[in-house]
């Protein structure tokens, strides 16, 4: 465990009555918000993962629909930060490293900016998990109100005694992008766009396109992208399996395909060419926009229930995705043109190919282009 996490845990589990009457403040009505004089606003969501982060994107334009004239800045991990870059409802964004190596003055100085700037309104996005040190960030950064969730207190603890508004948890089983929109509620934002968005510039489309046809990708020919990895391996679907999915569709639709994996991955990248009856367009890209805009361009994505599924989804294009222990139903990508394949034993390996074949045919055959955001 790296040192800062280390005393983020021990001040989460022995010091938070200190942190409480040191740094608590008083709860306070929606009322008390001077919508008129929000100039700053603040979201903190810098202790997820890619995809908690992506799904939290429809509360950036909510925010704008609210506040059209505020600057709205994005806190996020630095693994996050870049699918947050050229966003319309993201004016700045300002990355918090992991690693204590990466910390250069010039990123302190960032980080120190927003206390100086201090916000007028800061939203901490809680729904994944809990973290002190976005808490933190937003006591310090804020002189207005600061809103979270009820939801997740620390343990020993009454409330989320560092938000000034404790949005409250809806009961039942809703998607992530509901509950991140159910903080904005106390603001007066009920519901909203709750579909994943990455904005992809004209440069980069360039760049995807020419990188492809440099590939050897051709005109007038669908494309079909598959990445056969995840994160967790009880995520993952046989890569072979994926392999056939590929040629069979790319026989149908008379479709190119692409394939990508990640750097630890090559075991798997192997095993899914080795697969296919046709060499495939390979490009393997550790920089996160650089994938987002070569799956921009392609009709359609397999892959498995992980972060790159959700850039995939952010950037508009249709997939079928293999879910195994996570549910869909709180987790899928928000559209009808994204679809999750899940066996009643919610395990991957026991998706079959046809499963995945029949909603994939389906959206191809609807006219995927139509969906683009």
């Amino acid at each position: 465990m790296k040192p800062w996490n280390r005393f983020e845990q021990h001040f989460k589990h022995r010091q938070l009555a200190f942190l409480e009457s040191l740094l608590g403040v008083e709860e306070c009505s929606p009322a008390v918000i001077d919508h008129a004089a929000v100039r700053r606003i603040i979201v903190v969501r810098q202790h997820d993962q890619l995809g908690d982060f992506l799904l939290s994107t429809p509360v950036f334009k909510a925010l704008r629909g609210r506040y059209p004239g505020a600057e709205i800045t994005a806190v996020t991990r630095s693994y996050t930060a870049k699918v947050a870059e050229h966003n319309e409802n993201i004016d700045r964004v300002v990355p918090v490293y992991e690693h204590g190596g990466e910390w250069t003055l010039q990123r302190l100085r960032e980080v120190a900016r927003l206390t100086g700037a201090r916000a007028d309104l800061t939203v901490v996005l809680n729904t994944v998990s809990h973290s002190l040190t976005s808490d933190l960030i937003a006591r310090f950064a804020t002189r207005g109100v600061i809103v979270g969730s009820e939801h997740r207190p620390f343990k020993g603890t009454t409330r989320n005694f560092f938000y000034h508004i404790n949005a409250s948890c809806l009961e039942g089983e809703r998607h992530q992008s509901q509950r991140n929109l159910d903080i904005l509620r106390p603001l007066g934002i009920e519901g909203g766009d709750l579909r994943e968005h990455i904005h992809i510039t004209p440069e980069e489309s360039a760049w995807a396109r020419e990188h492809l046809r440099t590939l050897g990708r051709e005109e007038g020919r669908a494309l079909i992208a598959v990445h056969p990895g995840a994160g967790k391996a009880g995520n993952r679907w046989p890569a072979g399996r994926f392999a056939a999915a590929a040629n069979t569709l790319g026989a149908e639709f008379g479709a190119q395909i692409y394939v990508t994996w990640g750097r630890q991955e090559g075991a798997l990248g192997d095993e899914l060419i080795a697969g296919l009856e046709r060499p495939p367009l390979h490009s393997l890209h550790a920089e996160i926009r650089r994938m987002a805009a070569l799956l921009a361009e392609a009709d359609l994505f397999l892959c498995n229930d992980t972060g790159v599924m959700h850039v995939g989804a952010a950037v508009g294009t249709p997939l079928a995705a293999v879910f195994g222990p996570t549910d869909p139903a709180l987790w899928k990508p928000w559209g009808e043109e994204f679809v999750a394949v899940r066996a009643e034993d919610q395990r991957c390996a026991s998706v079959t190919l046809e499963q995945l074949l029949e909603p994939a045919r389906r959206v191809l055959q609807a006219g995927v282009k139509k969906y683009r955001i």
